[in-house]
């Protein structure tokens, strides 16, 4: 069986989208999307991949998300404002009407706990924000993302995030700029800093309808 398992080295959070889209369009697997979102499209997929983002927070927001150059003529991933846009959905247990969860709605009441615990007993392993429920396989649409691993080393709150399934061009920056942020309220209530962020991912993936544009952004055909 042919398997790869990737590794990517990053400064921010731009940074570490432009070396995924530029490296699953080397290594990607393609094939066919049979069940769950998008049904007959094609994904260009990693096998297992992990991201470490040495500084993934920024201040305004909006500087955690790439940025397209304007000569290429396409649009950003993720329009500027989104990450505050998105904040709730993450960061609160609010629910629009028709809505089965948000990350937030499953996360909301552990945030308190754990930075209460880290800011007790920084030196645990028992830190983690679980999404998933075990009673979450009839969903339609089940989370992506599965779990934040936490754990504070050298002064610093590290996020080890886990996603099932996550869409690169889009989901990867929003996602990954709200958890920074969360990641940074988090920090300053214990009173260390916010650390890196070390990301893995067995679906992280590009749609078919935008391999285009990533070949234009990376010069590659």
């Amino acid at each position: 069986m042919n398997f790869n398992t990737t590794l990517i080295n990053a400064t921010d959070i731009p940074d570490a989208w432009f070396q995924c889209v530029s490296k699953v369009l080397d290594v990607g697997n393609k094939y066919e999307i049979e069940h769950g979102s998008f049904v007959g499209q094609t994904r260009l997929e990693f096998d297992q991949i992990t991201v470490v983002i040495r500084h993934p927070y920024q201040e305004p927001y909006d500087n955690m998300l790439p940025k397209i150059p304007a000569t290429l003529g396409i649009p950003d991933p993720v329009e500027p404002g989104y990450v505050e846009q998105y904040l709730p959905y993450l960061m609160t247990d609010h629910i629009e009407p028709g809505e089965q969860y948000t990350y937030g709605s499953r996360i909301y009441q552990q945030i308190g706990y754990w930075t209460g615990i880290l800011m007790a007993t920084p030196n645990t392993n028992q830190a983690v924000l679980q999404v998933a429920h075990p009673d979450d396989f009839p969903l339609s649409d089940p989370p992506c993302l599965r779990h934040i691993d936490m754990k504070i080393k050298d002064g610093c709150l590290n996020f080890y995030p886990y996603f099932r399934s996550w869409d690169l061009w889009g989901g990867f920056p929003a996602n990954l700029a709200a958890m920074a942020v969360l990641q940074k309220l988090m920090a300053d209530t214990i009173g260390v800093e916010s650390g890196l962020i070390c990301a893995t991912s067995k679906g992280l993936h590009l749609y078919g309808y935008v391999e285009e544009l990533a070949k234009l952004r990376c010069q590659k055909q």
